[in-house]
This record gives C-alpha cells, sequence and structure tokens, in this order.
C-alpha cells in the first residue's frame, strides 16, 4: 500500500511523458486528474486500515537495496505521516483539476505534477535517512521547471532563487545524516524505534555537544524548505511568479517537508539536543510569526501577501515543536493539515480573481462582491479562507491554533502570548485585503469581469468544506496522531520545562 502511494503517480508521469506519439491535451489531462484520484482513493483506503491506538509504524515495507553504502527500502507510517500524506495526494488533484486546459506543453506539465507527488509521498513514508534525501531532491528540479516555464515575467529569477536556496538546503541536510552515521558509527541509514525515541541501526548514543552539532545542521536545512525567517526570501517571489496550482502545492504540500523532517529527523534523533535548543526555537518562531505578519501588512500584490502569511504559519509549528508537549505536537500535526488545505483555498481564491480581473493589486481592485459584475461567489470562498487563517471558531484554523497554543503556554509562555499576536495580526492584513478588494464600488479600472465557471469554483468549495468539517469535528484527525504525538514526546518536555525555568 505504502509503494503504490508513491509509484502509481510516478508510473504515471512516465506513462504521460514517455507515451508514443502525439496525444491530445484533453486525454493527457483526463489521465493526469484519474492518476491523482487513484492515488488519493489508495490513501484514505489506508486511513481506513490505520490503526490509531498506537504510536508506533505500521505498514512496514523493507527491501534491502545497497548494503555498502547502508541505503535499504524501508517504508513504515504512523500519526505524524499519515495526514500529511492524505493531503499531499489530495491537494495534487486540486492543483491538476485547477489548472488551465488550454495549458501549453500539457504533457510535460502533468508528468512534473504527478514526479513531485511521488517524490513527496515517498519522503514522508521512508524510514531511511539517505532514502529520505533522495525523495526529498526528487521536487527540487520539478518544481524548479514548473516555475521556469510556467512562471510569471521574472520566472527565471524566482526558479533560479529558489533552485540555489533548496540545493543548500539538500547540501546541509546531506552532511548531517552523513555526520550522524560517521559519529554513531551506526551499520545504515535505517531509523529504529518510535519518533522521539529514534536511533540509526547499529549506531551508539552521541554526546550532547555532537548531537548539537548534527541538530544545528538538520534545524538550518529544514530551516530553509518551512522558510523561517531569515531564509525566507525565496518563497515569495516563487510564489508570485508561479501559477495557482504550483502555488497550491508549494504552500499546502512541499512546505510541510521541512516542519515534518524537523519532527522526524531533529526532535527524533536528538532529543536530547532538542531540549537545550528549545528555548532558542521558541524564540525563532516569534520572529518568523511576527515579521511575516508584518510583511504581510505592507503588501499590494494579494499572493505575496499570502505568501507572506505562510511564512508567519508555518513559525506556529515551530513554537509547537519546541515546547514538545503531547498537546502542543498533536497541534503541529493539526496545523500543517489546515494550513495547507487554507493556503490552497486562499492561492486558488487569488489565482481566480486574476485570471478574470487581470490584476492581483489592491489599490486596483475593488467591490468583487458586485452580484451583477463582480466575483461573489469566489469573494464568498476567499472570506472562509481568511476567517480559517484568523483562527475563527467553527473552522480548521482555529483547532490547530488552539492546540499550538495551549499546548506551549505552559512551557514558554512569554513566546506563546507574542505569537498570539501574530494571529491578531493576520486578521489585520486578511481584512485589509478583504475590504479593499471585494467591499465597495466595483473599480473602474475593472468594468465587467469573464463569468467564473463551474469547474473553477469546484476546487475552492472542495477545500471550503473539508476546512468546515475539520473545524467542526477535529476529532478525525486528532484520533489519527494523538498516540504518535504522545510517542514523540518521549522524556523531552520534563527537559524544555526545566530549561525554560531556569532561563526565566
Amino acid at each position: 500500500m505504502l509503494s503504490a502511494l508513491i509509484w502509481i503517480p510516478m508510473l504515471g508521469a512516465a506513462l504521460i511523458g514517455f507515451w508514443p506519439g502525439s496525444v491530445s491535451s484533453k486525454i493527457v489531462r483526463n489521465s493526469a486528474i484519474a492518476i491523482a484520484a487513484i492515488t488519493f482513493i489508495c490513501s484514505v483506503v489506508l486511513a481506513t486500515q490505520f490503526d490509531p491506538s498506537t504510536g508506533e509504524l505500521q505498514f512496514a515495507e523493507f527491501i534491502p537495496w545497497i548494503d555498502v553504502l547502508g541505503l535499504n527500502y524501508n517504508l513504515g507510517v504512523d500519526g505524524l505521516s499519515l495526514p500529511l500524506v492524505i493531503l499531499n495526494c489530495l491537494l495534487t488533484g486540486v492543483a491538476i483539476y485547477s489548472t488551465d486546459e488550454s495549458l501549453r506543453r500539457p504533457r510535460l506539465y502533468y508528468s512534473l505534477i504527478l514526479l513531485i507527488t511521488g517524490g513527496v509521498a515517498g519522503a514522508f513514508l521512508t524510514q531511511n535517512l539517505l532514502l529520505f534525501f533522495l525523495f526529498f531532491e526528487v521536487e527540487l528540479i520539478p518544481l524548479y521547471l514548473l516555475i521556469a516555464i510556467w512562471g510569471g515575467e521574472r520566472r527565471g529569477y524566482a526558479a533560479t532563487k529558489f533552485l540555489i536556496y533548496t540545493a543548500f538546503s539538500g547540501i546541509v541536510l546531506l552532511a548531517s545524516f552523513l555526520g550522524v552515521v560517521w559519529l554513531s558509527g551506526a551499520s545504515s541509514f535505517d531509523m529504529v524505534g518510535a519518533v522521539g525515541a529514534s536511533h540509526l541501526q547499529g549506531g551508539l548514543p552521541l554526546p550532547l555537544v555532537r548531537q548539537i552539532v548534527l541538530l544545528a545542521g538538520i534545524l538550518l536545512a529544514f530551516g530553509i524548505k518551512i522558510p523561517l525567517v531569515p531564509f525566507h526570501t525565496w518563497l515569495p517571489d516563487a510564489h508570485v511568479e508561479a501559477s495557482t496550482p504550483v502555488s497550491v502545492l508549494l504552500a499546502g504540500v512541499l512546505l510541510k517537508l521541512g516542519t515534518y523532517g524537523m519532527l522526524r529527523f531533529g526532535l527524533g534523533l536528538f532529543p536530547d539536543a532538542w531540549a537545550v535548543a528549545a528555548p532558542w526555537l521558541a524564540s525563532w518562531a516569534v520572529v518568523s510569526v511576527l515579521y511575516g505578519a508584518s510583511c504581510a501588512i505592507a503588501q499590494k500584490d494579494m499572493k505575496k501577501m499570502v505568501a507572506y502569511s505562510s511564512i508567519a504559519h508555518m513559525g506556529y509549528i515551530l513554537l509547537a515543536s519546541a515546547a514538545a508537549t503531547p498537546v502542543s505536537l498533536l497541534g503541529t500535526v493539526v496545523q500543517m493539515v489546515s494550513h495547507g488545505l487554507i493556503s490552497a483555498l486562499l492561492f486558488l481564491s487569488v489565482g481566480v480573481v486574476y485570471r478574470k480581473s487581470g490584476s492581483r493589486n489592491l489599490d486596483v481592485l475593488r467591490g468583487l462582491f458586485n452580484p451583477d459584475r463582480g466575483l461573489p461567489m469566489i469573494g464568498s470562498l476567499m472570506i472562509v479562507g481568511v476567517m480559517a487563517s484568523a483562527g475563527i471558531p467553527g473552522l480548521a484554523g482555529f483547532i490547530a491554533e488552539f492546540l499550538v497554543f495551549r499546548g506551549s503556554l505552559e512551557v514558554f509562555p512569554v513566546q506563546t502570548l507574542l505569537c498570539m499576536i501574530g494571529t491578531g495580526l493576520t486578521s489585520v492584513y486578511f481584512l485589509i485585503m478583504v475590504n479593499r478588494v471585494f467591499f465597495g464600488r466595483l473599480s473602474d479600472l475593472v468594468v465587467s469581469l469573464p463569468q467564473v465557471r463551474w469547474g473553477d469554483r469546484i476546487p475552492s468549495l472542495v477545500l471550503a468544506v473539508i476546512i468546515l468539517i475539520m473545524g467542526v469535528q477535529p476529532g478525525v484527525i486528532v484520533a489519527l496522531s494523538e498516540k504518535t504525538a504522545i510517542a514523540m514526546v518521549s522524556n523531552v518536555p520534563m527537559q524544555v520545562k526545566a530549561i525554560a525555568q531556569n532561563l526565566k
């Protein structure tokens, strides 16, 4: 089952890309949608067979591969990775369905998206450090091409900047993984034990100083990928120049590789070093939250505003990870899923506004709630996404942020309160956007907008419904991840709390 989630989209990418002869764009699109649907169904079936009463890995697959390198095909899933795998499959289908049917070079485009999907699934499922690195790097070139070929006017600059940052992140990550194996004397890159108390197969415990050095490398690598301030500058450029479906995947799924990796390999392999670094991580989270929210307020481009919002919301995940309590780590999982859904909804709505009006500028757009010549349905869906992002009760963002703040407050009260200010700032900048773009008299620069087809509305409607269901009944995802969150903390919480108290 786990292999199917990886290889169905990858084989589908090869089939679409290398099918002999010419194929109509409609057939290519329908084939990509079918492949994404099959993959999503597999993820749902996996969830129905998953046992939430244990925090251990399930559905393990192991095939020896290259013994001399310690590289094995080692897969497993738990409550940390399963929700992200489902999110990956869902947003892939949304991205493909929302792609313009008149897209040029469709075979290459859909092949690259499916290749990214398989690579991301592999990264979430693998239990071998070197195999994770390979899957982590699989999405690098496809995403670069998706931005460079189908992006905006400055697509070359944005794609190159993304490539440089992500390539450097991969180099640091590989060096850290090699250091873990070399210093611990492990016989392979395979991880053994539950998350929160993991070690490499045959590896010996490392002194605290070496743990801190290796953890610093892992934090740097994944901090670039998340991204956290000051490594964030590639993200707004990439979002602004990328097409809407690519932005959906980038914000909804690819950023989660950073937060997932930080938990799986940072907290999982180095719980003692994590306890030492936790106060600094919590402060780093505050900087990212407040800086990202402040930058979002200053933006005139709707897409860039949503991009900076993502930076701020990733800071919440770092705060909860630093606190390392069962509630806060459960909050990290819920926050990753809710942010993926909410950011996808916001980018889809912004994409429709741009496609119909030709602008994303807050100084140009106005009055799009006009029922006759505006975009009232898209405006309503945008408000749902804005309310969810601001943490309004009854929507997915509220339960995610509540768990994050509730679990972090007892360990880092000052940092948590400062991050709560970011929630208030979220309401400010999104209220500015909605008020300027959708209310008031329809702008003279936007005389009459083309009618929005139901095909443009369906992806956003689906996401809005899921966001509402998740806000009203969060027990579904909480049940999947609760035992894993408890297993993740191991003996870290008491250490973190003690160090935080000493710093006071």
